[in-house]
This record gives structure tokens, C-alpha cells and sequence, in this order.
């Protein structure tokens, strides 16, 4: 499976399930709670982070 095609499996994915009434309930209780906020934005950027390093070590840096 090509990356191209990975990603756009993920993202529709990730989509749906952030249309599931039960996932929209839980964000509505983070946003109204500051300190379950913070730490979900933290969590959030620790994992876009580590998903860049994952894919960095899949695809490779581009060398121009």
C-alpha cells in the first residue's frame, strides 16, 4: 500500500469516527474542562510529533 493511499485510508477514517456521537460527547467534556484541555493539546502535539518522526523513517528525508 502506497503511503498516499495510507494517508487518505487514515484521514477518512479518523473522519468518521469524529462524526460518532460517544467521540463528539467526550471533545464537548474536554473543551469544557481547562485542565482535560491543556493536556489534550499537549497529548495531541506529542503525537503529530512522533507520527512525523514515524513517517520520516519510512519515507526517508527528500534530498534536493
Amino acid at each position: 500500500m502506497s503511503a498516499v493511499r495510507l494517508a487518505v485510508t487514515m484521514v477518512s477514517t479518523a473522519i468518521a469516527v469524529s462524526r460518532h456521537p460517544v467521540v463528539r460527547a467526550g471533545v464537548q467534556a474536554v473543551v469544557n474542562n481547562p485542565k482535560a484541555r491543556e493536556t489534550a493539546i499537549i497529548t495531541t502535539r506529542n503525537v503529530a510529533y512522533n507520527a512525523g518522526v514515524i513517517a520520516r523513517h519510512v519515507l526517508g528525508r527528500n534530498k534536493p
